[in-house]
């Protein structure tokens, strides 16, 4: 079992100093470094306080600096908003700075304010995401390259620096059906998401095997990080209060129904509950580090968990899962 950390930069009701998130954040690397954890995930997002990292490669050569072995890995590089020979060079010198420490995650986005800021029409998006990784990769493993696509063409480029790593590990985020589908059939392994109930990320875990099988790949020996929002805490009543006040925050600040406007993928349903308690009772980790424990040891078994990606809802939260859950996970 790996455990890595989710690393959000929220700046709920822009309360302090922007600057003491990144110095919060930065500390909490560092002690991810010296304890067990396998890789801290830096999540990009723009036009937000729900997170204030625009800029997941900058934020990680500073991580990688303040770190000796942690993985450093971006959860996502949103590479429909990028040019691809720009984030290719990018990841491939963070790779090299941080020697050879980066887990590459990539995915498309959802957020038409995104989209639209950055001049990418939402019905282009999946297809530029998709010819974004196609050069990336080529750029990383060819030493010339010519690309023709419909959004890219370019001939006979080198990109330089190659990453240090031969080859870097690539996750593609994968939260709907068809995004699963695709990532399987190219034998990409997945990152799956925080907002999926246990339900339904067992139902798209057993759907991605199925379609790695049909398209000739195995999922054995692979990594599949699962994000999974928790809230820790001495007794299992304040641990679920912890759950409920970041359930209201995390629909306030960026899921819930008021926000449907902003995305691409179909509505939410929330299983017919009122958003914050369908996350605390269906999507948050909450109880006891013994309680989360025995919750991981179910998911282990229910639906295939074999890397859990954390995402701490508090500071206790973050001490306790260092202190006392990561030590019993071995």
């Amino acid at each position: 079992m790996k455990v890595g950390v989710l690393q959000f930069f929220s700046w709920p009701g822009r309360h302090g100093p922007l600057e003491d998130v990144f110095a919060r954040a930065l500390e909490r690397i560092e002690i991810m470094d010296r304890g067990g954890f396998d890789a801290v995930w830096l999540a990009e997002h723009h036009f937000t306080t729900f997170s204030v990292c625009p800029s997941v490669h900058m934020l990680g050569v500073l991580a990688a600096a303040r770190t000796r072995r942690l993985r450093i890995g971006t959860a996502v590089s949103l590479a429909a908003l990028y040019h691809p020979l720009r984030l290719a060079e990018e990841v491939a010198l963070l790779d090299m700075l941080s020697g050879g420490r980066v887990n590459w995650g990539a995915g498309r986005g959802f957020a038409p304010s995104e989209f639209n800021a950055f001049g990418v029409p939402v019905e282009e998006s999946a297809e530029r995401f998709r010819e974004a990784v196609e050069i990336v990769l080529a750029a990383w493993t060819q030493e010339r390259f010519s690309f023709h696509g419909t959004h890219y063409r370019f001939d006979d480029i080198e990109v330089l620096p190659k990453p240090l790593q031969h080859p870097l590990p690539v996750w593609m985020a994968a939260t709907s059906e068809s995004a699963i589908d695709w990532a399987a059939g190219r034998g990409f392994s997945i990152l799956m998401d925080p907002h999926a109930s246990t339900r339904e990320l067992g139902a798209k875990r057993r759907r991605y095997t199925e379609k790695l099988a049909e398209a000739g790949f195995s999922d054995a020996g692979r990594d599949i990080p699962m994000a999974r929002l928790i809230a820790l805490a001495a007794t299992a009543g304040e641990a679920e209060a912890i759950a409920r006040r970041g359930a209201q925050w995390l629909v306030d600040a960026y899921a819930g129904p008021q926000h449907s406007h902003r995305k691409s993928l179909p509505p939410r349903t929330y299983d017919g509950k009122d958003p914050a308690q369908h996350y605390v009772d269906s999507v948050i980790l909450h109880g006891t580090p013994q309680s989360l424990v025995d919750q991981i040891a179910r998911l282990r078994e229910e639906i295939g968990l074999n890397y859990l990606m954390c995402a701490p809802l508090s500071r206790d939260t973050f001490r306790l899962l260092a202190d006392e859950v990561l030590p019993r996970l071995g």
